[in-house]
């Protein structure tokens, strides 16, 4: 390998923080195909590879750590969490675009399109996994995908605040939620609920629905509110607070 190749490799291991036994996975990743001798040998058939990949980490995740959503809200985060822009901002975020290789024509340009970064970054995540399997890979795509992955999921409009509170307690409390009935109202045919939330001996505010799944949305909601993990933002959102990411 050429000094110049051995030095875009260390330099792409202090960033991504992981060390490769074939540096030369390195060089591939960040072939464009404007400086290739052919298509073939450029990161393309990479970039194909890491979305498969990013998308099977991610679904892992999401599939382990959010138990009580739906399939249609898993997808919905999915989509959002592997998008181009977030994989853009993430290989912007650890300087990929400066390091890759490209012919005179994309050189010049002051900026690349944010589509370019995207695709590095999802052709370093085929060569992490070609060079050192699932685990090294996987360490790596979560290292920045977790906090976006909550963010989402705190702020999705089909919100489950219940399976958030869950994923907090288990991480920071140690406990899971338990949810106390407290009161109940009305006819049978126009019953309302009160319930509220219980970890680790500490009772949260109450709150009432109009069913008891709604009631423990709310209840859950409140909980979250209390940890500081939520708040509403000047447009009426709940979004994830700023100490939680």
């Amino acid at each position: 390998m050429h000094d110049t190749s051995i030095d875009l490799a260390a330099r792409v291991e202090e960033v991504v923080g992981y060390k490769f036994l074939k540096p030369e996975l390195v060089v591939e990743a960040l072939t464009h195909a404007s400086i290739a001798e052919n298509r073939l040998n450029s990161n393309e058939r990479m970039e194909f590879l890491g979305d498969s990949i990013l998308g099977a980490v991610t679904c892992e995740y999401l599939f382990h750590h959010y138990p009580e959503y739906l399939e249609g809200e898993l997808t919905k985060i999915k989509s959002a969490v592997v998008s181009r822009r977030v994989c853009a901002e993430i290989a912007e975020a650890l300087g990929l675009p400066e390091l890759l290789q490209l012919g005179k024509g994309m050189s010049t340009r002051d900026k690349l399109p944010s589509s370019l970064a995207a695709a590095v970054y999802e052709s370093m995540v085929a060569a992490i996994y070609l060079d050192g399997g699932f685990e090294p890979v996987r360490q790596f795509i979560l290292k920045y995908l977790e906090p976006v992955i909550a963010e989402t999921a705190a702020s999705t409009h089909q919100q489950n605040f219940k399976s958030v509170l869950q994923q907090h307690a288990q991480k920071h409390l140690d406990e899971l939620p338990c949810y106390q009935l407290l009161d109940e109202k009305g006819p049978d045919h126009s019953k309302c609920f009160q319930v509220c939330v219980e970890i680790n001996g500490r009772r949260y505010g109450a709150a009432w629905g109009s069913n008891k799944k709604e009631a423990e949305q709310q209840a859950a909601l409140l909980a979250l509110t209390e940890l500081g993990v939520v708040e509403v933002n000047g447009e009426g959102q709940v979004v994830l607070a700023e100490s939680a990411q």
